[in-house]
């Protein structure tokens, strides 16, 4: 008998779907090929802040393909963010119309493949979201039949993740995306499930599991050798990106390929691929290829030594630089998109400024020792000062061939065989070098010294945007401190801790602020604050607005007044800007306070009592709205031991996130730290918004408790 839709699982059942949760969802994406014939797919479930998407699990896809797509943010153009943010199915019925809907997905996959991404949604919150690949044969749209299956496969993967989530063990992604393989115990036996003949079986990692003796003769090394290496490492003759390319299209279009290809010295060899979701079965057979004199030229004849899948890298480079910010983006973004499609083992990020070479940044390096060559004097003979003195790029192939230049130089030992030296240029103008390491001697041949010198350009013009925002970032993070208190007074019968978060999606300075500010010598006036917006307008009002409130408290006005004035003073200022803003006056001998509030969002209150809820004043509109607009005020009593929490919207307002949930949430956060020291509360307030890598809003928040004298 089937469960109602209102029924919950036995504790003990919960607890064991929960415990097991992992292993039913990979139980669930194995079956995907023969419920829905999808020969690709995989699980993105929501990061803790909900700002990210994170790979969870795979199935069919190799880590190489699915490693830049392992974290995406929310606004990323791709169909899985669409599915999960706006909880529909998306469905894209092939390659013209991902480059059409997704050009950034296009051209980092220009394979022939249908898409479909499906949210995985249960009792009103989304969890994530699945995405499967079919072939390109497949119709442009899905069959009534297909959205069924579809339907039933995304409510039997949301009840696992729900049950789970539900018995406090949620599915939860691991450092790197888990592949759910259809694979048996013998690949042999998968292989020739496949193609009963003498072939290749590479597994998702892009490794040949099982040769035949035949492949093996045909490719002209043994079995041992050839067990556990790429096709395209091991055999030089493949190394011609245009074969990574056919395996590529293969294994994310879902559909058979073939080429052929020349084994020196004179044996022409075709290969036939044959994908599914557990790997490849490449078919090899000697192929007969008549060449007249004169027509075409022979794979074998080209000098391309470049590595397989560096194209492919400088795709997803140029994608991923248009978002870099920081110049540490930079740096990352190069050592994860270009390092493994040149086989490098490290980068940095080298400025000439003032008379010395700078680390801009690196990666790749032991912890301490590119540092040690920062602040090097330009007038030493280093590859690093000559590199970032002089637009010309520098090609070290062994640590001999450096040495030989630049005999008994401390940089030159930093445990690296081979470097390239790329000069930055932008606007005409040399801001510095890349270096890319290599672990190993390396040959760089004329096509890959021309890549990595293009390659330059392209990070010089990145780095050039990011030392600008770096620049700004600092400049507006410093004119926002200075318009903040440097410190808070200390006031007997209160303690007071306050925290400040800037945003981090742009670099401008915001509007949130708060003060405390004695009125007399037994009370004390508590504001809070945000302007509309992230600029010099927002920062220059929200001075004025200080400074306003600062000097009608002064004038011993109650809240009520204090907040009219102010209302009425921004309508005189002529902007178009609106404020929110909380003022208290707390009388320090009868500890009670009175409150008002322009639309700002509710204080929360801890009681001695160890209770905690939310305020409810008479809020009047935001201030600037009507000139004439009064301003209700309310009497709080302050016995020891209360708390008051004061915050700004940014701290409710995250993306993803319903702002009522989040004031429950912090009135059950307050329950819970409440009596603990307000430093430790105001960490567990600010908790998982202060650690998100992205925040779209400044947070300021004010914590203040009454104490004995």
């Amino acid at each position: 008998m089937s469960r109602g839709p209102s029924s919950e699982p036995a504790p003990e059942a919960a607890e064991a779907t929960a415990g097991r949760g992992a292993e039913l969802v990979a139980q669930i994406l194995r079956s995907v090929p023969e419920r829905l014939g999808a020969h690709m797919g995989g699980l993105y479930l929501f990061s803790d802040d909900r700002q990210l998407l994170e790979l969870v699990m795979t199935f069919g896809a190799a880590r190489q393909f699915t490693r830049p797509w392992q974290h995406v943010g929310m606004t990323v153009p791709i169909p899985v963010v669409d599915a999960a943010r706006d909880g529909r199915v998306v469905w894209v019925g092939g390659a013209e119309e991902m480059a059409r809907r997704y050009p950034r997905v296009a051209v980092a996959m220009p394979y022939a493949f249908c898409l479909a991404a499906v949210p995985l949604v249960a009792r009103g919150t989304t969890y994530g979201a699945l995405f499967l690949l079919w072939p390109g044969a497949h119709p442009s749209e899905l069959a009534p039949r297909e959205r069924d299956a579809l339907d039933q496969l995304a409510r039997g993967l949301t009840e696992v993740l729900a049950e789970a989530a539900r018995a406090g063990r949620p599915v939860r992604p691991g450092p790197i995306p888990v592949v759910a393989e259809n694979r048996s115990a013998d690949p042999l036996a998968t292989m020739s499930a496949r193609l009963p003949e003498g072939v290749c079986d590479i597994d998702l990692d892009g490794r040949l599991a099982a040769v035949t003796p035949t492949a093996a003769e045909l490719l002209g090394e043994p079995v041992e050798k050839l067990l556990g290496a790429r096709l395209w490492s091991v055999l030089r003759w493949l190394r011609d990106p245009v074969y990574e390319y056919h395996y590529r299209a293969a294994v994310i279009g879902g559909q058979p390929t073939s080429f052929v290809a020349l084994r020196p010295p004179d044996r022409w060899l075709s290969f036939r691929l044959f994908p599914d979701a557990s790997g490849v079965t490449v078919q090899i057979a000697a192929a007969d290829v008549a060449r007249p004199d004169g027509q075409g030229e022979r794979p074998a004849e080209r000098t391309v030594h470049t590595r397989p899948g560096a194209l492919y890298h400088l795709l997803h480079l140029a994608s991923a630089l248009t978002e870099a910010i920081s110049v540490q983006d930079v740096v990352t973004m190069v050592s994860e998109q270009i390092l493994p499609g040149f086989g490098g083992q490290a980068v940095a990020v080298l400025m000439a400024e003032g008379g010395r070479l700078r680390i801009a940044g690196h990666r790749g390096y032991p912890a301490g020792l590119v540092d040690q060559f920062d602040g090097t004097s330009l007038s030493e003979s280093t590859p690093g000062v000559q590199a970032s003195t002089n637009p010309v790029p520098a090609f070290f192939e062994t640590r001999a061939e450096l040495e030989r230049l630049y005999p008994d130089r401390h940089e030159t030992q930093d445990g690296m065989a081979a470097w390239a030296y790329l000069p930055l240029v932008t606007s005409r103008r040399l801001i510095g070098t890349c270096v890319l390491a290599f672990a190993e001697p390396h040959r760089f041949d004329t096509e890959e010294r021309a890549v990595l010198t293009s390659l330059g350009g392209l990070i010089a013009q990145a780095l050039d945007r990011a030392r600008l925002y770096d620049t700004k970032l600092v400049l507006a993070h410093g004119l926002q401190e200075s318009l903040l208190p440097r410190a808070l007074p200390a006031v007997p019968s209160l303690d007071i801790s306050a925290r400040y978060l800037p945003c981090t999606e742009d670099m401008d300075v915001g509007g949130d602020f708060y003060d405390l500010i004695r009125v007399g010598p037994d009370s004390v006036a508590v504001v809070i604050g945000d302007v509309q917006g992230h600029n010099v307008n927002a920062a220059a009002l929200m001075g004025q607005v200080r400074t306003a409130v600062r000097a009608f408290a002064a004038a011993d006005a109650d809240p009520s007044t204090v907040l009219t004035r102010t209302n009425r003073l921004l309508a005189d200022l002529d902007t178009a800007l609106l404020a929110s803003c909380t003022y208290f006056c707390v009388d320090l001998v009868r500890r009670e306070a009175w409150l008002a509030s322009a639309g700002h969002p509710v204080p929360l209150l801890y009681g001695p009592d160890g209770r905690a809820r939310a305020l409810e004043p008479l809020t009047g509109v935001v201030l600037n709205v009507d000139p004439a607009a009064e301003y209700p005020q309310i009497r709080i009593d302050l016995p020891i031991g209360t708390t008051l929490v004061l915050y700004t919207d940014g701290l409710i307002d995250a993306p993803g996130t319903d702002p009522d949930q989040a004031v429950a949430g912090l009135i059950a956060t307050l329950a819970r730290y409440g009596r603990e020291p307000l430093d430790r509360l105001a960490d567990a307030l600010i908790g998982r918004a202060g650690q998100a890598d992205h925040r779209t809003d400044d947070i300021a928040l004010l914590l203040v408790r009454s104490v004995p004298r």
